[in-house]
């Protein structure tokens, strides 16, 4: 990724509303990519407009793995059987009685898979139809759409999909991981080779935290996730560092979110995963104090962090101001250099499309804010 050499660069998770009234994909995309650089946005997406590329996705695409109807007492996603779900028993109730995630207007019901996505075999992957048909779409509407700076594309981790996607094989969690990891070796390949920024999905580095019981310790877990961050460097083995970047949350729902990791507890673990840019949550009232902690983190050589600055949890719009403050203190703690800014997680489906954009446009005005200050001194 572009460094922030001159002026604060700016840049989003990844999901994105349409707009316009496009009969094509490719036609969507060319939209979406005029609308976040006519925005001023530095590194755009295409909006993740691929429901074909989802967990189930994987379940047709790659081998070893098939769905089969839950059992009784069964649930199809680790996210549905969590320790807050326990402390906030009516209102994850009152949430899955309607089937909702994000409690936005005209959001289309969510409710629980009736099928679980195991693994019944040896897991084998490939850069498969569905990826270079995005990649394809997305470099088509870039050309209508006149270009743009920088842009990326999402791909899932291995330590994401294992939310998802259950061991019934191996019966060994190493190994288990580490055949995800294989498998998806060839999708980040096919982005990088592309041209594109690849973005590695991971929210499961914090997710997972609050949905394994009985609650481990600070050790267990990071024994837990260093399994997956080595998997995930795995994959990456021969990708340049910088044509990637690694993002994490701690989950997009409109939750309590009081049993969220501290951030301090992993960020060690987080800064070995081979890549150029750290993308992370720190922008809503949960996360937004752990700023602070970047000012005892070295940086390693080479890295820059995209800090969420405006967040998906909130309908209010964040002040130009206050998004300046925010990006201030990181570039204070780490230099102004090694800071892009960004979303704490995809903006669309998670909010009114009108408030994305509007979130948007405050992200890039807050970002010149900063720029004026951060560059005249």
């Amino acid at each position: 990724m572009q460094r922030s050499e001159t002026a604060i660069r700016t840049t989003h998770a990844g999901r994105l509303p349409p707009v316009g009234t496009a009969d094509t994909v490719t036609g969507q995309v060319a939209d979406v990519i005029r609308k976040q650089v006519q925005l001023g946005l530095s590194c755009v997406g295409d909006g993740e407009f691929w429901n074909g590329r989802n967990f189930q996705y994987y379940a047709r695409q790659f081998e070893g793995i098939t769905t089969r109807p839950l059992q009784p007492g069964e649930r199809g996603s680790g996210r549905e059987a969590t320790r807050e779900r326990d402390t906030f028993p009516k209102l994850y109730a009152d949430m899955d009685r309607v089937g909702t995630m994000f409690c936005v207007p005209g959001e289309e019901p969510r409710f629980s898979p009736p099928t679980k996505t195991i693994v019944t075999g040896p897991i084998k992957g490939r850069a498969t139809e569905a990826i270079r048909r995005e990649i394809d779409v997305f470099k088509a509407a870039l050309a209508a759409a006149g270009g743009a700076e920088e842009a990326f594309i999402c791909v899932f981790a291995p330590g994401w999909l294992d939310h998802h996607i259950f061991d019934e094989y191996y019966g060994n969690d190493e190994a288990f991981v580490f055949a995800l990891a294989e498998a998806l070796r060839e999708e980040y390949r096919a982005v990088v080779d592309a041209g594109f920024i690849l973005q590695i999905d991971d929210p499961g580095v914090m997710t997972s935290w609050d949905m394994i019981k009985p609650e481990p310790t600070i050790a267990e877990y990071r024994r837990y996730l260093k399994c997956r961050i080595d998997a995930l460097n795995h994959a990456l083995a021969g990708i340049p560092e910088d044509r990637v970047r690694h993002h994490f949350c701690w989950g997009s729902w409109h939750g309590a979110h009081t049993h969220d990791l501290p951030l301090k507890e992993i960020i060690d673990l987080a800064l070995e995963v081979r890549a150029q840019a750290c993308s992370f949550e720190a922008g809503n009232v949960r996360h937004q104090h752990e700023w602070t902690l970047w000012k005892d983190v070295k940086l390693p050589a080479g890295k820059i962090i995209v800090p969420g600055v405006v967040s998906h949890a909130t309908n209010l719009i964040e002040h130009p101001e206050l998004i300046a403050q925010r990006i201030c203190n990181f570039a204070e703690a780490v230099g102004r250099d090694n800071v892009v800014a960004g979303t704490d997680c995809g903006l669309g489906t998670r909010l009114h499309e009108d408030l994305v954009w509007a979130k948007l446009n405050a992200l890039v005005e807050g970002a010149r804010l900063a720029s004026k200050a951060l560059w005249a001194r």
